[in-house]
């Protein structure tokens, strides 16, 4: 059965249409994903009604484009797998309300699916035998994340952001430095260009928590920028970058490092669109070793939203408890904006 599945994924959550075809938990067959990055850079963030409206014109599209490269028909689909939450809210009705149809037509199961769950089980995709239990983190635009993973979906909060995750924070410098949106990779860019030469802050480096704060960060680099214009100099972009980024990656390795000392897992999985971030994937892998525990970093066109995550996440769900009936009562589920993993 498990080999057989063939799972229809869709994402759209904020400003990414995706959509997914996977066969059993881990064979990609199609991969389509259409940015909106064109539509919202302008505004220096997401609209969500913009995006909303983008979401409905663009994904039956990418659907017909997603079966055309699998090469297969919408016959040969087992299981529907839709991202519920979180999200903003009419992005995710837009999502949901085509999986519930779809599934509905042709009488299939449909499993509704956490987005930060779906992050983690990018990191299966990438290698299926990560090992558990695990330390995970989440690393994204909304979210940054620590949790002890038992087994798939069996998820127990280490620590979580206080104020500003870090891609909010990535984001918001870039806004400062006239980067434009969204920041992470330019900033990425220029940060391997630049030297780590001011000394910005670590926030709760020495506390015992596994919580971060990056909002003290993205402060501390806006009165730095003050300090230098007044200096009347160009400003030095690429070292403030480089500074940054240094803090963000050191901030995120402290504490997945004391999470790695306090759980003992056999493995550390990263997920989320930061998880991209080149500073990022090469100190986890250096902790790793440093721990003596596997690491598993999606490689990059799985780190963005997508919907082979969102895929893989439903068929370990399905698989796990195929007669479970919510599989097949999902006409009333609703978008969930805020939701909690594990609740």
């Amino acid at each position: 059965m498990e080999r057989e599945l063939i799972t229809l994924g869709i994402e759209t959550s904020c400003d990414e249409t995706a959509v997914a075809l996977l066969r059993g938990r881990a064979e990609i067959l199609a991969s389509v994903v259409a940015s909106q990055t064109d539509l919202h850079e302008k505004y220096g963030g997401v609209v969500p009604e913009l995006a909303c409206r983008r979401h409905v014109e663009t994904l039956p599209l990418l659907v017909r484009e997603a079966f055309a490269r699998a090469g297969i028909g919408k016959e040969q689909v087992g299981l529907v797998a839709v991202t519920q939450g979180p999200g903003l809210v009419g992005a995710l009705l837009v999502g949901l309300s085509y999986a519930k149809a779809f599934a509905w037509a042709r009488r299939l199961p449909l499993v509704p699916v956490n987005h930060i769950e779906g992050h983690l089980a990018a990191g299966f995709v990438a290698r299926p035998d990560t090992p558990l239990p695990a330390v995970a983190l989440i690393v994204s635009g909304g979210h940054s994340e620590l949790f002890h993973m038992e087994r798939p979906g069996a998820l127990v909060k280490l620590g979580s952001t206080r104020d500003d995750a870090a891609g909010e924070a990535y984001d918001k410098v870039a806004r400062l430095l006239g980067l434009g949106y969204p920041g992470g990779p330019v900033m990425d860019r220029l940060a391997r260009e630049g030297r780590a030469v001011y000394p910005l802050p670590v926030a709760l480096h020495g506390a015992d928590t596994l919580d971060f704060s990056f909002s003290g960060l993205k402060t501390a680099v806006k009165n730095l920028v003050r300090a230098l214009e007044k200096e009347g100099a160009p400003l030095p972009v690429a070292d403030i970058a480089s500074s940054f980024q240094r803090a963000v990656v050191e901030a995120l390795i402290r504490k997945t490092r004391l999470a790695l000392e306090r759980v003992r897992p056999a493995s550390l999985i990263v997920g989320g669109g930061v998880a991209s971030n080149s500073a990022l994937r090469a100190a986890v892998e250096t902790l790793g070793k440093e721990r003596g525990v596997v690491v598993t970093v999606p490689p990059l066109e799985l780190c963005a939203d997508n919907a082979v995550m969102i895929a893989a996440s439903g068929a370990m769900r399905y698989l796990a408890d195929p007669a479970n009936p919510a599989w097949r009562d999902f006409l009333a589920l609703d978008a969930l904006p805020s939701w909690p993993v594990g609740e």
